[in-house]
């Protein structure tokens, strides 16, 4: 008998949502309900697609080309696909993702410019007709997220792009929220902390059977 496919959520947002602790709340839940679940994040997730991310994120003088940019982002996607979150899904467990192809739309898109119809193109050949069931947006004003960020420690080359290029980020992220408003929920995390996770709590238990 086939088992019944695993559910897919991914945690997005700009810099200094509060990823990082609500991605732990997120896997407490779980835990706490004995949900059997695979955490990973993009880029990322596998040991090439790890050191993909490191040649994402580091600083260098060289410019980078948004397309070899974008190239990059999903090449670690699908090793990622394939090696751990469909396996996982196709094992009925529950995949949690920091950050996913809603990332793309919002950085290569939305804050580099590139053509969506580029980025829908990959998506399809990378991801066929895989989509998260649930995307959490953690949504900020760019320029409170960045206060947040740099007291965090040394900033990344995309984190050191100017304000900018953060608020073309976000209205991105929020269109596609738009788009299809029963599979996105958007998440105002300016609000106290016990508020957000109390909007994360209801969104989770609304994916239980």
């Amino acid at each position: 008998m086939e088992l019944p496919r695993g559910m897919f959520i991914t945690l997005e947002g700009g810099e200094g949502v509060g990823k990082s602790t609500n991605l732990k709340f997120l896997i407490d839940w779980l835990t706490d309900r004995g949900i059997d679940f695979v955490q990973t994040r993009e880029p990322g997730g596998t040991p090439l697609a790890e050191q993909l991310r490191e040649l994402l994120l580091q600083k260098r003088e060289e410019s980078v080309d948004p397309t070899a940019e974008l190239m990059m982002v999903f090449a670690a996607r699908a090793q990622h696909l394939s090696q751990v979150i469909l396996p996982a899904l196709n094992s009925g467990k529950w995949v949690i993702c920091d950050r996913f192809t809603d990332a793309t739309y919002a950085y290569q898109g939305g804050g580099r410019g590139l053509d969506r119809n580029l980025i829908a193109q990959l998506e399809q050949t990378v991801q066929g007709d895989l989509r998260p069931d649930k995307v959490l947006l953690l949504d900020l004003d760019p320029e409170v997220g960045l206060e947040r960020a740099a007291a965090t420690g040394e900033a990344d080359r995309f984190e050191s792009e100017q304000l900018e290029f953060f608020h073309k980020v976000r209205n991105a992220y929020r269109a596609r929220a738009s788009e299809a408003p029963a599979r996105y929920a958007i998440i105002d995390a300016s609000r106290p902390l016990q508020q957000v996770q109390q909007q994360l709590r209801e969104e989770m238990e609304a994916l239980l059977p």
